[in-house]
């Protein structure tokens, strides 16, 4: 794979490689238009610069990272725990990086890749929409856990990924509402114009009413903002406190995260609401807190643990050349607790 060098790139734009270190230092002296041809061609190409010549000599250094889109999210905090453990059993160091909510995961993974020398990489949470093209521009394997299902679009032997089938499980946890009785169900979702977790959630609570004949109606889903993480209890809260103001009619609030899923109730018990016995709330995730949270909230449980260690053997096996890529989806858990309620 045709990874460039500053050479490369002075060559291919025809100028020097201090005029190409200049445009990537934002040095003044240089010309606009040949600034821009080059921080271009370096953008088409994926040269990213190497910030430290030691990393030189990592080569052959032991080490994976860890990319972590949404980490206002607690769940990735055990799945990030038992990844590390893992690693320290096959004597690999994990590199830890966050990447904001406004950041592109594959272009953050380039530059890590570059400079830290890596053997792996393991996507947590983020967007499933890289093209092809760009996804080869990774010269070492990945794996994206916790995505069950990633866009036909990418080939599936250009990656691996772990998960739960997402879309599946969230009508599941719909299909038990409206076993209960609920028709009116709200949806606190996040990300829902992306190709991510929460989309195809969101999907699945479509696909549920559909299949019960339930029309859906736009007014009652509600996104969360893009000014805190998505993910997060306060966000929630804020979206929820949105649907409470809002005016419309609902029974029960489904959020695509129990974090958002807990937010969501402590705006519904401020606003004189009881949980369950007025509005039912489900979450997805299964984080320890939910079951010691008052009301214990109803949630779809995610294998944590079987994820993480999967994930990392997932990756040291192709990293050996022992397995080619591989797509494994894991089965979720209904944990039924008191946040809600059967209705007449």
């Amino acid at each position: 794979m045709f990874e460039p060098t500053i050479k490369d790139i002075a060559k291919i734009c025809g100028v020097g490689v201090s005029t190409v270190s200049r445009a990537i230092n934002n040095h003044p002296d240089i010309n606009p238009e040949t600034k821009e041809k080059i921080m271009n061609t370096i953008k088409e190409y994926g040269y990213v610069p190497n910030n430290s010549a030691r990393n030189l000599k990592r080569v052959d250094a032991k080490a994976i990272a860890v990319l972590v889109k949404g980490i206002s999210n607690p769940f990735f905090a055990n799945m990030i725990k038992v990844i590390e453990k893992e690693c320290k059993k096959k004597h690999y160091s994990m590199e830890l990086s966050h990447i904001e909510t406004d950041e592109d995961e594959v272009d953050a993974a380039l530059k890590v890749v570059k400079e830290k020398r890596l053997r792996g990489i393991i996507f947590l949470g983020g967007l499933f929409s890289h093209s092809d093209e760009k996804l080869r521009k990774l010269n070492v394997p990945f794996v994206f856990s916790t995505a069950g299902s990633i866009p036909e679009n990418i080939s599936k032997n250009q990656y691996s990924n772990i998960g739960v089938d997402d879309r599946k499980e969230s009508a599941r946890m719909v299909d038990y509402l409206i076993g209960l009785g609920h028709e009116k169900i709200a949806m606190v979702v996040a990300e829902a114009d992306e190709e991510s977790i929460g989309k195809l959630r969101l999907e699945g609570y479509f696909e549920s009413l559909q299949a019960h004949n339930i029309a859906i109606n736009p007014k009652l889903v509600f996104q969360t903002s893009d000014d805190i993480g998505h993910f997060s209890m306060e966000n929630g809260y804020l979206t929820t406190k949105k649907l409470i103001e809002s005016g419309e009619e609902f029974t029960a609030v489904y959020a695509v995260a129990d974090a958002l899923a807990i937010g969501a109730i402590r705006a519904l018990l401020e606003s004189g609401l009881r949980v369950p016995e007025d509005v039912s709330v489900a979450g997805y995730d299964g984080i320890d807190v939910s079951g010691y949270i008052s009301p214990s909230l109803t949630t779809i449980r995610q294998p944590v643990e079987e994820m993480a260690k999967d994930t990392v053997k997932l990756l040291f096996d192709i990293i050996a050349g022992k397995k080619d890529h591989q797509h494994i989806t894991y089965d979720g858990e209904l944990l039924v607790r008191e946040s809600t309620k059967e209705i007449g």
